[in-house]
């Protein structure tokens, strides 16, 4: 059996979220958050976005600071965008 199915949806959803950032890390700053948080916006489904929100929430969450700046610029399901 191997780790991956042992992880809860919060462990794997920060997971995911860091494996986006280490991949733009190599940007400068602002285009790397935006990257994050286009790539969030675009590819994940409105429940894992409302997941990820709560995970925010919580303290030592574990996110890449790269995430957290990003987070600024993901759409939380449920808001109309103007």
């Amino acid at each position: 059996m191997d780790s991956e199915s042992h992880k809860t949806t919060a462990e794997k959803l920060v997971y995911m979220a860091n494996q986006i950032a280490t991949f733009f890390h190599s940007q400068p700053m602002d285009e790397a958050a935006a990257g994050v948080a286009e790539h969030i916006n675009h590819f994940w489904e409105p429940r894992m976005r409302q997941q990820l929100f709560g995970i925010l929430e919580q303290p030592d969450n574990g996110l890449d600071p790269l995430v957290l700046e990003a987070a600024k610029q993901i759409r939380k399901p449920g808001t109309v965008s103007a």
